[in-house]
C-alpha cells in the first residue's frame, strides 16, 4: 500500500487523512501538528503524531502529548506527503521535500506557479501521471470546474461567475468579516484564471465577495454556448458526474443551512458534502445562455481531488476506476436527498 504523510491536520488535512483510510491502495503514515492542542491531541489517539521540526518537541512533551518524531522522520515513512499548511508555506516545504525526493500534493491556497499542475480528476487526470508535485484546486476552483467540465463538450464556451464567499470556516473565530460584505476589487478575481489552468483557453470571468457566514460558498454562473441549447440536456450532462448533486428549492431546501442539514441528517462524517450542491430548479436557459445557482462545502468538496491525484501521481489506476473508487470509499453519489 503507499505510504502518505499529511503535512498539517487541519480543516483539509484530517478530511484527506480520514479519507485514505477508506482506501485499499494506500495508508496514513503520520501526521504532523505545529502546536499541541485539542487537535492535536484528538489526532495523535487517530494517527501516528509528528511535529514540524525539534523546537516543538518540548511544548508537545509538556502536554502529555505523544509524538513520534518531525517531519523529516514522517517523510522517511512516506513515499508522498499531503501538503495542507497554511496557504504561503508552499514554496518553503516544496525544497525540503525536493532535497529528501519526495513527491507532494499541495492545495488551493498555493499559486499554480509553485508546480505548474493544477489538479481535477474530471478535467485533467492523466495530467498529473507520474508526476512529482500536483497542487490540487482550491474549493471554489473545484465547485466551478465541476459543473463546467461537462459543458465543454458543447466546444468553446464563454463563462461569467460571481461568488459568494464564506467568510472563513466553523472553528476559526479569529477572521471576519462578522459584520461586513467585502468584494474582491481585483477583477477577475484569482477563481477564474485558476479554473483556466485546468481547462485551458476557458473563456472565463469571475467577481468575489466575503459575507459573514461559514457554512458554504454560493456561486451564480453565466454560460454562453456558441449555439441554442436545453434545459434537460445540459441536467443530463451533469447527471453523468457524481460528484454534482442536486437539490430543490421545491424540496424547501433554499439555502447553505439547508445543505448542511441534509449532510447531517444523511450521517455524513463532519457533516461533509464532497459533491457540489446544483439547485435544479434555477437551471435556466435563454436561447444559447445558461444560469444556475450551486453551492460548495468549502471544508470537503477537494478531498476526493487529492485521493485521485495521489493515484495519478504514482499511477496506480486509470482516471474513471480511480473516482469510481474514490466516490464509492466517501459514499459521493449516494446522499438520501439530492439525486
Amino acid at each position: 500500500m503507499l505510504k502518505v504523510g499529511i503535512n498539517a491536520y487541519g480543516t483539509i488535512g484530517k478530511r484527506v487523512a480520514e479519507a485514505i483510510t477508506k482506501q485499499d491502495d494506500m495508508q496514513v503514515t503520520g501526521v504532523i501538528k505545529a502546536h499541541p492542542n485539542y487537535m492535536s491531541y484528538v489526532a495523535s489517539k487517530r494517527f501516528k503524531l509528528f511535529v514540524p521540526d525539534n523546537s516543538a518537541l518540548k511544548a508537545f512533551e509538556n502536554s502529555g502529548i505523544k509524538v513520534e518524531g518531525t517531519l523529516e522522520n514522517l517523510m522517511d515513512e512516506s513515499e508522498l506527503i499531503i501538503d495542507s499548511t497554511p496557504e504561503g508555506l508552499g514554496e518553503e516545504y516544496k525544497k525540503i521535500y525536493e532535497k529528501k525526493r519526495i513527491k507532494a500534493i499541495f492545495q488551493g491556497g498555493e499559486d499554480h506557479e509553485l508546480t505548474n499542475l493544477s489538479f481535477n480528476a474530471y478535467a485533467n487526470f492523466k495530467e498529473a501521471w507520474g508526476k512529482d508535485f500536483v497542487r490540487v484546486v482550491s474549493c471554489n476552483t473545484t465547485g466551478l470546474i465541476r459543473t463546467l467540465f461537462p459543458l465543454t463538450e458543447y466546444g468553446s464556451i464563454k463563462v461569467r461567475a460571481n461568488l459568494v464567499r464564506r467568510a472563513t470556516d466553523p472553528d476559526d473565530y479569529q477572521k471576519g468579516p462578522i459584520n461586513s460584505i467585502v468584494p474582491e476589487l481585483k477583477i477577475p478575481s484569482h477563481h477564474g484564471p485558476d479554473v483556466a489552468s485546468v481547462i485551458k483557453g476557458l473563456d472565463i470571468q469571475t467577481m468575489a465577495v466575503k459575507v459573514p457566514t461559514t457554512l458554504m460558498h454560493l456561486h451564480f454562473v453565466n454560460v454562453t454556448f456558441p449555439g441554442e441549447v436545453k434545459t434537460e440536456e445540459i441536467i443530463g450532462k451533469w447527471k453523468k458526474y457524481r460528484r454534482i448533486a442536486f437539490v430543490s428549492g421545491k424540496d424547501g431546501v433554499k439555502s447553505t443551512s439547508q445543505l448542511m442539514d441534509i449532510a447531517r441528517e444523511t450521517g455524513r462524517e463532519r457533516s461533509d458534502l464532497f459533491e457540489i450542491m446544483l439547485w435544479k430548479d434555477s437551471v435556466s436557459v435563454k436561447g444559447n445562455e445558461l444560469f444556475y445557482y450551486q453551492a460548495v462545502h468549502q471544508e470537503s468538496d477537494v478531498v476526493p481531488e487529492n485521493i485521485d491525484a495521489i493515484r495519478s501521481m504514482f499511477q496506480l489506476k486509470e482516471k474513471q476506476d480511480s473516482i469510481d473508487r474514490t466516490d464509492k470509499t466517501l459514499r459521493i453519489g449516494e446522499l438520501a436527498y439530492g439525486r
